[in-house]
């Protein structure tokens, strides 16, 4: 009887995804936003996207006592963010633009932790008057310090033609599509730099 084989194909995994609400403000869009990107990210089967919304986790600002890099957090609204951040393996991160920037709470949520974000790829989602470019181009900044990369497709959502009345949000054409190749790209460079096997 020839020997059992030992070298059976491994299961499948698909990377997991958290779409990251980036601002906690009261009437913000980022939640619609949000589930926009869901909505459409949810049809692939390459990968598994779930909703991380900021608002649930209350974090203050930045209150740990040493730096994120040496992973020694000692409060447990740190240890419940890294908890839920270490599961995934990319984001998409959906901004407002204030000021010319992110807001201050997306901020401290990305200094909060650091081994976390590290080695992993994000998607960009802006949107405002000027579709969020500006907040976008600060997000890549900060997201390389903690050695995150942000694939080169975005979205930027202005609100005289992605929002009725600057309040909801009905997408225009091409959005979908401009969606979609960022999704793809971020889907492939997962599977590139963390060696999660994506299914074809």
């Amino acid at each position: 009887m020839p020997p059992v084989s030992t070298d059976l194909p491994q299961p499948l995994s698909i990377p997991r995804v958290g779409i990251i609400v980036g601002t906690t403000r009261p009437g913000r869009k980022a939640g619609q936003v949000a589930r926009w990107v869901h909505g459409i990210a949810a049809r692939r089967a390459d990968a598994s996207f779930e909703i991380v919304d900021l608002a649930d986790f209350s974090l203050p600002h930045l209150d740990e006592p040493t730096p994120a890099r040496g992973g020694e957090y000692r409060h447990a609204h740190t240890l419940a963010w890294a908890e839920r951040i270490g599961t995934l393996d990319a984001f998409v991160f959906v901004t407002p633009e204030y000021n010319g920037s992110i807001p201050g709470v997306l901020k401290d949520a990305l200094d909060f932790l650091y081994a976390e974000w590290t080695g992993k790829d994000a998607g960009l989602v802006g949107y405002g008057i000027g579709g969020g470019k500006r907040a976008m181009d600060h997000l890549r900044y900060v997201l390389g310090n903690v050695r995150v990369i942000a694939v080169a497709e975005q979205v930027s959502l202005t609100f005289r033609d992605d929002f009725e009345e600057m309040t909801r949000l009905v997408p225009g054409r091409g959005r979908q599509g401009e969606l979609v190749a960022m999704l793809d790209e971020l889907v492939a460079a997962v599977g590139k730099s963390s060696g999660v096997v994506v299914e074809g």
